[in-house]
């Protein structure tokens, strides 16, 4: 779709809007993105050449998918699960005891009836803005579904949060997904996010995902994310955590899809004594283009962010590590380390990984790794030399390689659920 375009669209944004309930203030804020979308420019994502992509491709038609039904879930504990099938809300659980503490688990849309001025104060206002760049815009006025997590003061919950968001990979609309994770002053809790395309089309399909984490003083976050998105879907990735005062966020991302990315992971450390662990595992196969860039920002004193990103690219495929590790003027005693991997499994595979580190202030602490190659021809030798095929030898090489990153993983059932995606992408 050209620029000029968008705004033909506008009495179809509003149109949805006022379908879904939407207050006031949400769809003016559409509105106003839309204006904007043409002014901004695309971010900028070092290394990877992404401006002709099929990344403004929208569908303004309505679906209504065949129902999955609950059944497939009705394996899954008593735990808060919430299922999209395309636009639709198909399966939402969440405990009585959990509604009773005052959390709040729902599709966005339901949110911004029942709990606005609550979604009002944190999206797209602290953690990602509207008008940062061309991509951002476009996903507030074109967003289509998603969903709210608020999680009130002292508030532990035990059980994971799960969310699955399947992309119908039937239909040519686009997929514009919005997760607004709001954890209260001193709360703990564990979210896993799944993200998958049932079907396959022909069509080139846009993607544009934006997930908002905003972490209060002295909350603990631990979201772990597995990215399955077709070859037929070109998409956009935004996480970014807002980080207070002695808050931690840890990140799992398992970046496994088939069709091109373009992600943008960031960790903004606001609060003294603000704690990120960014950890990512990612597959690159075929053809397709994945580029990831990971940024922890330092902006308070005594703030740690750490990065540590492996990856293995088959066949054409290409991937990019982009690390950035800032400590912006001010943040003293701050501490941000890096270490970015690729291993190559193919002589026409594409790798890279570009470390970089922007220190503002003195008295801090700061470091990073990075390196790009093909399996050890002396690891090779030695598993061969045991009586192992080349294919199980290089099995066991990829494994070792990976497994740092995914050891690192705080819940052991998402160890496992990375485990066999990057099993099953390997065996592709």
């Amino acid at each position: 779709m050209a620029k000029k375009e968008w705004i033909d669209y506008l009495d179809e944004i509003n149109a949805f809007s006022a379908s879904n309930g939407e207050p006031e203030w949400m769809t003016l804020l559409r509105q106003q993105a839309l204006a904007k979308a043409d002014e901004l420019e695309l971010p900028r994502i070092e290394r990877v050449k992404f401006h002709r992509w099929p990344l403004f491709n929208v569908s303004m038609d309505e679906y209504t998918p065949e129902s999955i039904g609950v059944a497939a879930f009705d394996e899954m504990k008593d735990n808060p699960v919430l299922v999209q099938q395309g636009t639709t809300t198909v399966f939402e659980q969440l405990p009585q005891h959990l509604i009773e503490k005052g959390v709040i688990f729902t599709d966005i849309f339901t949110a911004l009836q029942e709990h606005s001025d609550l979604v009002k104060e944190y999206y797209m206002s602290k953690a990602v803005l509207m008008d940062e760049d061309q991509l951002t815009a476009f996903h507030a006025a074109f967003m289509n579904s998603g969903l709210f997590l608020y999680v009130p003061k002292n508030v532990v919950i035990e059980e994971p949060i799960e969310s699955i968001f399947i992309q119908d990979g039937t239909t040519n609309q686009h997929f514009f997904k919005h997760v607004l994770i709001i954890a209260d002053e001193h709360s703990q809790f564990s979210y896993l996010e799944r993200f998958q395309t049932e079907g396959n089309t022909a069509k080139k399909v846009s993607g544009n995902i934006v997930v908002e984490v905003i972490a209060k003083a002295g909350s603990k976050v631990k979201y772990s994310a597995v990215d399955q998105l077709g070859e037929h879907l070109t998409s956009y990735m935004n996480r970014r955590g807002y980080i207070m005062r002695d808050a931690s966020l840890d990140w799992a991302l398992g970046v496994m899809n088939d069709g091109d990315v373009v992600a943008d992971f960031d960790s903004d450390l606001v609060g003294e004594g603000a704690h990120s662990e960014v950890k990512i595992v990612a597959v690159s196969a075929g053809k397709q283009t994945q580029g990831i860039d990971t940024r922890v920002t330092n902006k308070a004193p005594h703030t740690i962010g750490h990065i540590l990103q492996h990856g293995v690219i088959r066949e054409r495929g290409t991937l990019t590590f982009n690390g950035i590790g800032h400590i912006l003027k001010g943040a003293k005693g701050a501490d941000a380390q890096q270490e970015s991997r690729v291993l190559m499994l193919s002589d026409k595979a594409r790798g890279d990984a570009n470390p970089i580190l922007l220190i503002d202030e003195n008295e801090v602490t700061a470091g990073h790794a990075a390196s790009v190659g093909r399996v050890d021809p002396e690891e090779m030798y030695y598993l061969m030399s045991r009586g192992l095929r080349k294919e199980d030898a290089e099995r066991l090489v990829i494994r070792g390689f990976l497994g740092s990153v995914i050891t690192a993983i705080p819940v052991k059932e998402v160890q496992n659920e990375f485990i066999e995606v990057i099993e099953g992408k390997l065996n592709a």
